[in-house]
């Protein structure tokens, strides 16, 4: 049973959640939704041997839709549990800090950092570190939570108040400004575009009830919630 004394953003959440990353149903899986949406910003492998690098790839939940696209998948993360259960999913697992890549500069053809900024204690370090080992040509995909009074009312007040058990998952003061972010990954090469996303309301709805069937992901009109942003690094 998860722990009621953890700290907000504390990674052991991520442990006591261990046995919901592929649940039907499970409080975690906004994350499969979104996972599914962001691989739609993922092009098919432009080379053998191209590298997909999944930045805080949990338990792998990226990789079933990206699997026909031709890449060696590697993810990374600090959660044990979710990279055994990422492996399983076909995932080459890296036990490492998302600050301190264990990789050489411009070898990775795609970097996707999914729902990771918002939990790290140095985002612009880890965007940083995604635009060094990126390849000229590769491409950056992300998706995080905006740095607003709606968004943390969204995804902190009434998150939590629907699904308990995601409680204190999130820290609220560590929401990430999109224009902030077009800034850091300009400045390290890697101009993105960034658009918001939300849920489809009607499925939301009926999966609140029935806990079935993904709900899909789609563009809205506003950053303020939730956005993705995808760019590709220079050649020069």
């Amino acid at each position: 049973m998860r722990s009621t004394r953890r700290a907000r953003n504390d990674p052991g959440q991520y442990d006591d959640l261990a046995g919901e990353w592929w649940r039907p149903g499970s409080p975690l899986s906004m994350l499969y939704w979104l996972a599914r949406a962001r691989a739609r910003l993922i092009p098919p492998a432009e080379r053998d041997g191209a590298v997909l690098l999944d930045l805080g790839c949990g338990g792998g939940l990226l990789a079933p839709h990206v699997a026909d696209k031709g890449y060696r998948h590697v993810g990374v993360d600090l959660i044990v549990s979710g990279l055994e259960q990422a492996a399983a999913h076909g995932v080459t697992p890296v036990l490492a800090d998302a600050c301190r890549l264990p990789f050489a500069d411009g070898t990775v053809d795609v970097v996707s950092a999914g729902e990771l900024l918002e939990h790290v204690p140095d985002w612009p370090g880890v965007v940083a570190e995604a635009c060094r080992v990126l390849r000229p040509g590769g491409w950056l995909v992300l998706d995080t939570l905006a740095d607003t009074a709606v968004s943390r009312l969204v995804a902190v007040r009434l998150a939590e108040a629907i699904m308990p058990a995601v409680r204190g998952i999130h820290d609220p003061t560590m929401f990430v400004d999109p224009r902030a972010l077009q800034r850091a990954c300009a400045g390290n090469g890697v101009p993105i575009d960034v658009r918001g996303i939300r849920p489809t309301l009607p499925a939301l709805a009926r999966w609140l009830v029935t806990r079935r069937n993904a709900v899909p992901i789609v563009p809205t009109f506003t950053t303020a919630i939730l956005y993705q942003g995808r760019g590709r690094k220079g050649t020069q």
